[in-house]
């Protein structure tokens, strides 16, 4: 078989096995731009399972490009909460001003307009255009660069930039004339259903007859991907700082700066400590550091003892964290206040910002956008006072 008849092959035998077994995908209900857009924002880096209930809840509260574009920022965070990468959504929600404030609320099905929204990336303007208007353009993701990499033989490095405009190019080759639409989302489907990346499903692939990495024998060994450079360790001591007084049965949370990492977040005190070989400090000294470092933000509390370790991983840091149970003895904020303190301790540059502080119930944590570490342990807290 020639390469023109094997992409003949490919194309169409793949559409014909998606429109028999597509998912029954919320997005899908409906060629609305504005839902596609969404749910392929919270589909990067994240499961098709774990997105459902999100993307449900999002649409909900934001059914419009304009109810996004009005929304209050913690809004859009706390709706975000637990999904990571936070700056997908407030990338989106700028993004959404745009098309509020440029297209009169209206997604674009031009290319420019697209690629010039905040947040839109080639793979994310390339699902839009395909997907919701059904333009030939190429939606390239890592399920795509599996299942080219495998049924072309492709050798390449994926993290290459070349290998994937080489794959941009020859997946505008392979969409059948006016099924853009369905020919993007049955390659992303092939990967993630069949052609998995560990013990692909390679006697239920509807391709498999003429897939070059099979005859070969080296599907599993495809595609080539120079591995990522690990997250850099961290070591952090966090405070649960326990209200008394008028305080009594809050918990104090603090903001974080206005840039950077989880900006704009909430999160429970916590300062980096340098690295020690077990990984853990002893007690005494990880409590003395902490005491410092409240003190720093205008905080008089005594910490009281160790209550759990937790962890946080992010693309390039992986936070440890071990958390102290601490008491307050004289906070200078009257409760709800709004003051802000500077720290000068010795930080980071990210870390020697303003930060805001409240004190929580239980229930006031609904009001508050949390990263999902300080979530788990604000749980295990609440649930132990119980």
């Amino acid at each position: 078989m020639n390469q023109r008849e094997q992409k003949r092959f490919f194309s169409q035998h793949l559409l014909e096995w998606y429109m028999r077994n597509k998912r029954d995908l919320p997005w899908r209900r409906h060629r609305n731009p504005y839902y596609i857009w969404v749910s392929e924002i919270m589909l990067q880096q994240t499961r098709v399972d774990t997105v459902i209930p999100y993307f449900n809840r999002f649409i909900e509260k934001f059914p419009t490009v304009e109810d996004l574009a009005d929304a209050p920022e913690q809004d859009v965070l706390k709706c975000w909460e637990g999904l990571g990468y936070y700056s997908r959504a407030r990338n989106l929600q700028a993004a959404a001003k745009q098309v509020k404030e440029l297209h009169g609320g209206q997604v674009p099905d031009d290319k420019q307009s697209v690629f010039a929204l905040k947040g839109v990336g080639p793979y994310t303007a390339g699902a839009v255009l395909s997907i919701a208007f059904n333009k030939p353009e190429p939606a390239v993701d890592g399920n795509v660069m599996r299942v080219l990499s495998r049924y072309f033989l492709i050798e390449e490095d994926i993290m290459k930039g070349s290998t994937r405009s080489f794959m941009e190019g020859l997946v505008v080759e392979l969409i059948p004339e006016g099924r853009a639409s369905d020919f993007n989302q049955a390659l992303m489907e092939l990967g993630a259903l069949v052609c998995t990346p560990k013990s692909p499903h390679c006697l239920t692939c509807p391709v498999m007859e003429h897939c070059s990495a099979r005859l070969e024998g080296v599907e599993e060994s495809l595609p080539v991907k120079t591995k990522a450079k690990p997250p850099r360790p961290e070591y952090r001591v966090v405070a649960l700082v326990e209200g008394t007084g008028e305080h009594s049965g809050k918990v104090l949370i603090r903001q974080r700066p206005q840039s950077g990492l989880l900006a704009r977040m909430w999160e429970l005190p916590h300062v980096q400590v340098p690295q020690s070989r077990s990984g853990r400090l002893p007690d005494e000294p990880a409590m003395d550091i902490l005491t410092g470092a409240l003190l720093d933000e205008g905080i008089t509390a005594r910490p009281e003892g160790y209550m759990m370790d937790a962890e946080h991983t992010f693309s390039h840091i992986h936070w440890n964290l071990q958390v102290y149970r601490c008491r307050e003895e004289n906070i200078p904020l009257a409760a709800e206040s709004k003051e802000i303190y500077r720290l000068e301790h010795e930080r980071s540059d990210e870390e020697a910002q303003v930060h805001q502080q409240r004190w929580i119930t239980e229930e006031d944590m609904a009001l508050y956008a949390f990263p999902n570490v300080f979530l788990k342990i604000l749980k295990e807290h609440f649930k132990g006072q119980a």
